[in-house]
């Protein structure tokens, strides 16, 4: 349109009576009649100065594949510094290229607040001191759910996910 001498409304109007509604937006037409009136006649873009796609080559995907293969329980981070590439980039290699995503290996119980452990204890002292009391209190308890109190920190569910395909156990 633009060497018939035809305007850049005028090709948008023509383009929208053809196509309809899937007709390129008025600044996409805009844009390439801008173009096209400067000399350009190919439709590719134009090559641009930048960093090259180095992060998801073939080398970096097996050495990804190696290091989790080696250490299930790695972090993004883990991997990032030891492979050297960006954690978008390892994250995507994970998911996309070796269709892995990160699952708990093993149910960890909840850690319990300061409050809620000293409730526990009330409780419990109080059961005890009414036990003392009366020998048969305790055939009147009925128990509700279970809950272990710990008396050491136990393993947080994210220190024990694992990297596993949809095919692995």
């Amino acid at each position: 349109m633009c060497r018939l001498g035809k305007s850049a409304s005028e090709t948008l109007s023509a383009l929208q009576q053809i196509q309809g509604d899937t007709a390129l937006k008025k600044s996409a037409v805009y844009d390439w009649f801008s173009r096209f009136k400067n000399g350009q006649e190919k439709l590719e873009d134009d090559q641009r100065s930048g960093r090259l796609l180095t992060s998801k080559t073939a080398e970096m995907i097996e050495k990804v594949r190696h290091l989790i293969q080696c250490d299930r329980r790695m972090a993004v981070m883990e991997l990032e510094q030891e492979v050297g590439i960006s954690h978008g980039s390892i994250h995507a290699i994970l998911s996309d290229d070796l269709k892995m995503r990160r699952v708990s290996a093993k149910s960890v119980p909840r850690q319990l607040t300061t409050y809620q452990m000293e409730c526990r204890m009330m409780v419990a002292g109080d059961i005890f001191e009414k036990s003392m009391q009366g020998p048969t209190f305790l055939t009147k308890i009925v128990p509700g759910d279970e809950s272990w109190v710990f008396a050491y920190d136990p393993e947080m569910k994210v220190h024990s996910a694992e990297w596993h395909t949809s095919s692995s156990p």
